[in-house]
């Protein structure tokens, strides 16, 4: 028996098992004011119920409705409570006080996403008054009951009258109704399907005016070509009671209006008719019945009121049902043009009209565009009604394709703006080009005449038109223009570039035919940007980061080539400088010559910048960003050149140096040439006579004058001084024989007449004045003395021995023109020319010429 109630009480547990875990629990908690019901749907879930709270506590039953504003334990006895019960979430809302103010709260969107959720709220306002719905932009659109929401939330709104309640419709968002008033009380509820997010309508509640209809509808008719559908309530089964419902349509300025009843179910009426009052502005109002043609081509905004008959009720019996359909559409003639765009290679068009309160309808191939764009490559009618030229804009595109070119085929390729056709109604005011390179390709853009000139707030362009030039990724480089004053020669962008034409003070920029740019394309580059930049010398320059005054794209960088003028220097001033918080790298500023020779100078975000900055030389700026943590990075720079006035003064006293220097050497070499020519040599000697009494040089002195004494008269003749020539078989040729000895000027002989004891001695001159030691002018003797002179004297000659044109023939006989044999003196004259070179020399007359004294050396 123990062994049979054991597997017995198992199979019970394990039984109970998959009801424990069928059950589904969640905590609610109300919000105040707000009371939730779950209930089942009919038919469904007849073992399925829904508990509130746990334990001995707990109650279960098939709906439950929680109001108070604590958390509460729900728990449903199934897996799947959402395709059994439904969650409505309601409100009351009380608006009896004039001035009572309500917007609608919504709850979380994610709370109940399991269930089919029905929101309602629940509407009263004084006896004889309206409550006012105001539904935000862009309002409500009513549709059939039958039919559903494209974003399945549906609104609908009941009336609570003494008849019963009255279905005013059922609505979905994104419509033309703006306003809804009811009668006295009723309810607004939203249904949203399970697993749809909330997205709801926020609409407001408010005491509206005194009652004059059953329901009054606020509709703002959409400019351009537009319908709107309408519906009486309880369309489905018909209204019977006498009510009024009114439309109030406002219709754009420039619209027609066309009113069609679609479907219309007469009641049977027991009193009365049923009769379509009509009200255009605030003079003309007519009546029509629901049978004749209703309003067609009428402008304006108008009303339409429908009032019903008392009618008969019955299981079987139609009650009132109207649905109506207005149409809107454009007055005016418009202005027709096409657009051939096939034989310009990459041009698009775009036309956008700027003002929103115009009235003007633009079309494109017959079908209304809130802005027309033509394709590059196609052919486009286009259509303009009531459109002032003022509000249209039109922009152009061209896109240069040269990934598949080579740098060469567009070197210096002008940018200029095609011919647009001439009907365009629109100036154009703005226009673009998308420069599409290879991979790892570089765009350089060129001014066509000049440079170009960045625009900064300290120096604005004031051209014509300005160029603001782009990265394709989005980030600017910067706003430029042709100025005539420019210093930017060359712009090279790393990938493809978009280069948009703004006018400043020009309209229709098609009326430009010179090219605004050059381009071209070489290898990539390391930097994002780099700019070649010619300095003014007239002014400042300045240099601006990319995206200038915003900051500089992260992890990228721009270079600035400056070269600098000859005899100029460059003051580089950081004038205005933005620093990151850098979360990985660091931002980095630096400047150097071109040369690579020159010290480098270099600044991170964390360290104080010297400013200004003096080169000497052309240089290059580099800036590069980090990935900023916080914070931005953009500098604004200024390079202003001075004339270096220091430097040109040094090279005119180089030149001076140098020349001075020059003469100098060329004194020196002038002196040690006559130096050289007036040396002369070792063993030559010269006697001084001057004119008069003979004196010496320096100190020492002849007693006697030339006529007194005979100091021209030799007692004996140094052979060697005299007769030189004859022994050096090199002595020049030029040498006269007789009158030179050996370069130095001296007498004749003459046989000695007079005492010997007269003459003075010679070595007390060989000792005062040696060849060796010179001082001042001190007088140094021509010949060196001998204390040997003993040869014997020859006879007087006949002739005067004086004379430079005697010579003894006893003396050619002899190598040494000595006196080797005796007898006469037999002299020898020169010929008449030679005799004229020679000087006369007359020891006895004043006017005898004096030779010149050579210095010996």
């Amino acid at each position: 028996m123990g062994s049979c109630v054991f597997p017995v009480f198992i199979g019970l547990i394990l039984l109970q098992i998959p009801k424990i875990s069928e059950c589904h629990k969640i905590e609610v908690t109300p919000d105040s004011g707000t009371i939730i019901n779950f209930s089942k749907k009919t038919g469904q879930g007849l073992d399925c119920s829904v508990c509130k709270d746990e334990g001995p506590f707990q109650t279960c039953n098939s709906n439950l409705r929680l109001f108070e504003a604590r958390p509460t334990i729900v728990t449903f006895n199934c897996s799947q409570p959402g395709d059994i019960f439904t969650v409505e979430i309601n409100q009351e809302m009380d608006c009896a006080t004039p001035g009572c103010s309500i917007i609608a709260v919504h709850p979380d969107s994610t709370r109940f996403l399991e269930f089919s959720r029905t929101f309602t709220w629940d509407l009263k306002v004084l006896s004889g008054r309206m409550f006012q719905l105001d539904f935000p932009s862009p309002g409500m659109r009513q549709i059939k009951p039958s039919e559903s929401c494209p974003d399945k939330h549906t609104y609908t709104i009941i009336t609570y009258q003494r008849a019963g309640p009255a279905n005013i419709g059922t609505f979905c968002g994104n419509g033309t109704i703006s306003r809804i008033q009811v009668l006295y009380k009723g309810r607004v509820a939203l249904e949203v399907p399970k697993g749809t997010d909330l997205n709801p309508s926020n609409f407001k509640v408010s005491m509206g005016p005194a009652a004059t209809a059953l329901v009054e509808v606020d509709v703002k008719l959409p400019g351009g070509p537009s319908s709107a559908d309408f519906f009486t309530p309880n369309y489905a089964t018909g209204y019977y009671n006498e009510e009024k419902i009114k439309w109030n349509f406002a219709v754009k300025p420039m619209h027609n209006f066309t009113v069609y009843f679609q479907h219309y179910t007469p009641p049977e009426c027991q009193k009365n008719i049923v009769m379509c009052d009509y009200a255009l502005g605030d003079k003309t109002s007519f009546t029509k019945a629901p049978t004749d043609i209703q309003p067609t081509n009428k402008q304006g905004d108008f009303s339409l009121t429908l009032t019903n008959c008392d009618a008969k009720k019955g299981a079987n019996v139609p009650g009132l049902s109207l649905n109506f359909n207005v149409e809107v559409f454009r007055s005016g003639i418009p202005y027709l043009c096409t657009v051939d765009l096939r034989n310009e290679e990459g041009l698009s068009l775009q036309i956008e009209n700027k003002n929103p309160e115009s009235y003007c309808e633009m079309s494109l191939n017959s079908l209304i565009q809130e802005k027309i764009v033509v394709p590059a490559g196609t052919k486009a009618d286009l259509s303009f009604l009531d459109c002032p030229v003022q509000d249209l804009q039109l922009t152009a595109t061209k896109v240069i394709d040269c990934s598949s070119v080579s740098a060469r085929d567009v070197s210096g390729t002008p940018l200029t703006i095609p011919a647009l056709d001439p009907s365009l109604p629109v100036p154009l005011h703005q226009f673009t080009w998308l420069l599409r390179v290879w991979d790892q390709g570089t765009v350089d853009l060129m001014s066509p005449k000049g440079n170009l000139h960045q625009s900064v707030p300290d120096k604005q362009c004031n051209e014509r038109v300005s160029l603001v030039i782009s990265e394709t990724e989005g980030s600017n480089i910067g706003l430029f223009c042709s100025a005539a004053e420019g210093a930017i020669q060359k712009i090279q962008i790393k990938g493809n570039v978009s280069i948009t034409v703004m006018p400043n003070n020009k309209k229709d920029l098609s009326q430009e035919k010179q090219p605004f740019l050059k381009f071209g394309i070489s290898p990539e580059i390391t930097e994002n940007v780099i700019y070649t930049v010619s300095p003014l010398i007239s002014g400042p320059t300045y240099f601006a980061t990319p995206n200038w005054p915003d900051d500089m794209n992260p992890s990228s960088s721009a270079s600035w080539i400056v070269y600098v003028p000859q005899e100029y220097k460059a003051e580089l001033l950081f004038s205005n400088i933005v620093n990151p918080t850098c979360d990985s790298g660091h931002t980095e500023v630096t400047v150097g010559p071109l040369d690579s020779q020159g010290q480098t100078q270099s600044w991170r975000e964390d360290q104080s910048f010297t400013s200004p900055v003096v080169q000497q030389q052309s240089f290059y700026l580099n800036m590069s960003n980090c990935e900023p943590k916080s914070g931005r990075f953009a500098v604004l720079s200024k390079i202003s050149l001075q004339k270096e006035t220091k430097k040109f003064l040094g090279i005119i006293l180089a030149v001076v140096g140098v020349l001075l220097l020059l003469v100098i050497i060329a004194i020196i070499v002038v002196c040690v040439i006559r130096k050289r020519k007036n040396k002369p040599k070792a063993n030559r000697s010269s006697i001084y006579i001057p004119r008069g009494k003979p004196v010496l040089p320096g100190n020492a002195g002849f007693p006697k004058s030339r006529a007194d004494n005979e100091s021209h008269v030799y007692a004996s003749i140094d052979d060697p001084t005299m007769y030189g020539h004859l022994l050096d078989k090199n002595q020049p040729a030029e040498v006269d024989s007789g009158a030179w000895s050996n370069g130095h000027q001296v007498d004749a002989y003459r046989p000695f007449t007079g005492p010997t004891d007269s003459i003075p001695a010679a070595t007390d001159l060989s000792a005062e004045y040696s060849l060796d030691t010179r001082e001042g002018d001190a007088f140094q003797p021509f010949l060196n003395p001998t204390t040997t002179f003993n040869l014997p004297r020859p006879r007087s000659p006949l002739i005067s021995q004086g004379s430079l044109g005697f010579e003894d023939r006893r003396m050619i006989a002899n190598a040494l023109n000595t006196f080797k044999s005796g007898g006469d003196i037999n002299p020898i004259r020169l010929s008449a020319d030679e005799s004229r070179l020679q000087p006369q020399m007359d020891s006895d007359s004043d006017s005898y010429p004096e030779p010149e004294y050579e210095e010996a050396m």
